[in-house]
């Protein structure tokens, strides 16, 4: 089958390849919602480093990262070089539907920008649960963090992962580097620790954690990644990585509320509450810093 897009054209292989089993989902039925996402992916994609997991036997069968852009990749995608690795710079939508016909089914992203590789876009708070561990406590641990950040004059939107837990961006005007990023994370991770030590850990060691939230602030640094907004995950129901109202939270939303087949209905009515949310300057967040670095 073949798609034309803008002057460009996409052979699309195994249409009827079922990529999802629970709801059934094709692959042609994927790329048709990539195209419709297309203008909400591509804004938070696009002149990051990406990553890809694919999955050409579908979410049940064997996959692999690709980092490095495809040998047989066309010559009008788009690239960057980046610690000697040529990421695929995802900037329109033909580059998605590419995408989508080679079974990318998770879309993460560096933390950083192409132009600004010192600086991450957010600091981001990763609430990751130890297995067992239900998303009820989860929610209750982000709001705890909300009303906390609150308190500080800070701004922060949640997002779901779209698999079990939920990460907190806290847009800087992008200004902090990543140094400055992972100080102000540890200092949140060590602060709520103490304050709500039922709540969450900073254990590394899994089997240690116990039934908390493990608060990874390690993960935001440069090579590492993060799941792209509204990417969908390869999870049983195709869930989406949804960035959120902190009023959604409190009345009890799931993960499994937003996925592959409703995200654009829903996005349509309500727009994309991240749009422009970077460039928030969010100044307590540079006081507190000033003053951990004066501590220090």
């Amino acid at each position: 089958m073949e798609l034309n897009m803008s002057n460009n054209k996409i052979n699309l292989s195994n249409p009827e390849k079922a990529l999802w089993n629970n709801p059934i989902i094709t692959k042609l039925d994927y790329v048709k919602e990539l195209h419709k996402l297309a203008p909400f992916i591509i804004r938070h994609c696009k002149n990051r480093n990406l990553t890809c997991i694919r999955y050409p036997d579908g979410i049940e069968g064997k996959f692999f990262y690709q980092k490095n852009v495809p040998k047989h990749a066309p010559n009008w995608i788009k690239t960057d070089i980046y610690a000697d690795t040529e990421y695929i710079n995802l900037v329109d939508a033909q580059t998605l539907m590419w995408l989508g016909n080679l079974a990318s089914i998770e879309l993460h992203l560096s933390f950083h920008a192409i132009n600004k590789p010192q600086n991450p876009v957010y600091i981001v708070l990763d609430l990751d649960p130890s297995e067992g561990v239900s998303f009820e406590l989860v929610r209750e641990g982000g709001l705890r963090i909300h009303e906390e950040l609150e308190k500080l004059s800070i701004e922060s939107i949640a997002k779901t992962s779209g698999a079990t837990g939920i990460q907190i961006l806290i847009p800087h005007g992008n200004k902090l580097n990543y140094n400055q990023a992972r100080e102000f994370n540890g200092f949140l991770a060590n602060y709520f620790v103490q304050k709500y030590p039922k709540i969450f850990t900073i254990e590394r060691t899994v089997k240690n954690r116990g039934e908390k939230i493990y608060f990874d602030y390690l993960q935001m640094w440069t090579g590492k990644s993060i799941i792209a907004p509204y990417s969908p995950r390869a999870r049983e129901g195709a869930p989406i990585s949804m960035p959120l109202f902190w009023k959604e939270l409190e009345e009890g939303i799931v993960t499994t509320d937003f996925n592959l087949l409703n995200i654009h209905e829903i996005l349509i009515s309500r727009g994309d509450i991240l749009a422009d949310y970077e460039q928030l300057n969010n100044d307590s967040v540079h006081s507190i810093v000033k003053e951990i670095r004066i501590l220090q």
